[in-house]
């Protein structure tokens, strides 16, 4: 019988994906002080294990848990799957044997590179996501797997008392719920990063719309937000204190997008590029051509251009610290951010790092509402 994995650690998490997708990581490139923990993505599934998928991986991950110098309380997780590679996750979960292969797997991948844990990403159980195979099982193997990795890690920490982390990136929708087993998937996780953006995407979505809005706008279409989210997985059985509220770094934009209600709620089609950094948007978008909006009800901003009319939705200082503040009144385990090299300045980061160290004052505010 394994222990049910307890609340994330009582210091607000920040949790940053880097993704050098095949790059190599520069020394500074990282500033682990104001990080609580790195997921380095991704690994990769291949013949039912888990193993490295870049010639870079060694040389990047031996640089990342150097970070550990600099701030000794840094964890350093991997992550696998991802929507690009979740295509392995339904057979791994399948049996005990293809259970425990992965597993056996998993740890020797942690142990080679030092590292502290393992973030599962896999988008998603149920669902094809990226064209992927998929089950009906997979509501009660995805559990099934994860309890295999606790119980093994809690085998491996009993012999090196030196903890290990496991955690999950939920997509955050019903559907998501409707085909997990959250109540059971928490008593073995350190915490579910909730991935609480693209909820309006070009391609997907034939209308504008914010990608990552805090609460409901009066209006809205789909009537979705972070916050109903976390609602929705607080009565679906995961404790506050395990759901990290993930944010964007990156915004997504719209082409053809006709000048009414400035852009927002207006069909379009996806722009070239349709996914931009924040640091693109801030340095080539802001106040060259595109008037910035405020959605007050949603703590949002928006962008549009009149005459390219292109729309784009993303996530900025003001409405960041919107959410870091919703995570201290709420008592969420902390944030997350995908990915660290949409913000090289860090702009944002600076933004989270700087509403976890000030004082909260006043009332909390009212969960099901702005």
């Amino acid at each position: 019988m394994c222990a049910a994995a307890s609340p994330a650690d009582a210091k607000t998490a920040v949790i940053g994906y880097v993704f050098p997708d095949g790059a190599a990581i520069q020394q500074g490139e990282i500033d682990p002080l104001r990080l609580t923990r790195i997921n380095y993505a991704f690994a990769a599934i291949r013949n039912g294990q888990m193993v490295a998928d870049s010639p870079e991986d060694a040389q990047n991950l031996a640089l990342l848990t150097s970070l550990r110098q600099q701030n000794p309380s840094l964890t350093v997780l991997i992550s696998v799957g991802g929507w690009n590679g979740s295509g392995g996750f339904s057979d791994v979960a399948l049996t005990p044997a293809s259970r425990a292969l992965f597993i056996h797997s998993a740890i020797a991948l942690i142990g080679r590179y030092h590292l502290d844990g393992l973030d599962v990403d896999w988008e998603y159980p149920g669902q094809p996501g990226d064209g992927n195979r998929f089950r009906s099982q997979d509501k009660q193997n995805f559990t099934l797997l994860l309890q295999g990795l606790r119980e093994q890690f809690d085998r491996e920490t009993a012999g090196t008392g030196r903890r290990l982390y496991l955690t999950i990136a939920a997509e955050a929708s019903e559907e998501y719920l409707d085909r997990t087993e959250m109540a059971g998937v928490q008593r073995y996780v350190d915490s579910v990063n909730l991935m609480a953006y693209d909820f309006y995407e070009p391609g997907s979505d034939p209308i504008t719309g914010p990608l990552a809005p805090l609460f409901v706008s009066p209006g809205e279409p789909k009537q979705v937000s972070a916050n109903q989210s976390v609602l929705a997985f607080e009565q679906a059985g995961v404790p506050a204190a395990k759901i990290v509220l993930g944010v964007p770094f990156y915004g997504r934009a719209w082409s053809g997008v006709a000048n009414r209600n400035h852009g927002l709620y207006q069909t379009g089609k996806p722009a070239h590029p349709a996914e931009l950094p924040y640091n693109r948007i801030a340095g080539t978008m802001l106040r060259q051509g595109f008037t910035r909006y405020w959605d007050s009800a949603a703590s949002v901003p928006y962008l549009y251009n009149p005459d390219r009319h292109i729309f784009v939705t993303y996530e900025d200082p003001q409405s960041l610290a919107a959410k870091c503040h919703y995570v201290l009144t709420h008592h969420l385990a902390g944030v997350m951010f995908w990915d660290y090299s949409s913000d090289p300045s860090g702009t944002l980061l600076g933004t989270i790092d700087k509403a976890f160290h000030l004082p909260e004052t006043g009332p909390s505010p009212n969960r099901g509402h702005p």
